[in-house]
């Protein structure tokens, strides 16, 4: 039992930093053949944990809170201040000015109504929509406090994965199918 959940917290880990993977599939299947031996209420935790521990990067990155190191930083800045702008450059600057307008009201708005933010985020970390990924980054973005995002990402990614690692247990019983 205690290696599937090693197993699961470093799949929800790689899956929260990588999103190629997916974990509620492996989660699906990790219940279906193990649901006897692993609580489900454990490996929704455990999940939990690992995704909201994969996601934090972003967070401080959208953040400001992680910064590159310096000769990383120093060589970014010196090939911006070597190449002259291009046209094409130029061009992907105008069509981005939009976006870039979007999210600055988007910020602002969120500064006004931290609660949108909050709310959004929570039913985000349940359900998926808006994609968790972007509100995982708009949260760093407007500077959500670190306990809210931590508390309500940890809530909502523990309902989420507790009910879905429920559900083939769940569904067999409804059918009569042993697990």
């Amino acid at each position: 039992m205690l290696t599937w959940l090693c197993v699961a917290f470093g799949v929800a880990v790689g899956s929260a930093l990588l999103p190629v993977v997916s974990i509620e599939l492996f989660l699906i299947t990790l219940m279906t053949s193990e649901s006897e031996t692993i609580p489900w209420l454990l490996v929704g935790a455990v999940v939990a944990v690992g995704q909201i521990i994969g996601k934090l990067p972003y967070y401080l990155a959208a953040r400001g809170s992680i910064h590159l190191p310096r000769f990383l930083h120093d060589r970014l800045h010196r090939h911006r201040e070597e190449r002259p702008p291009t046209p094409r450059r130029e061009r992907w600057r105008r069509r981005t000015k939009r976006i870039r307008g979007w999210l600055e009201a988007l910020r602002e708005r969120c500064h006004r109504h931290p609660h949108w933010m909050a709310s959004t985020y929570g039913v985000s970390s349940v359900l998926g929509l808006p994609p968790y990924m972007a509100t995982v980054v708009l949260a760093g973005f407007v500077n959500m406090r670190p306990s809210l995002f931590v508390g309500a990402g940890l809530a909502g990614r523990f309902v989420r994965f507790s009910l879905l690692a429920a559900s083939p247990a769940v569904a067999a019983g409804w059918l009569g199918i042993p697990l």
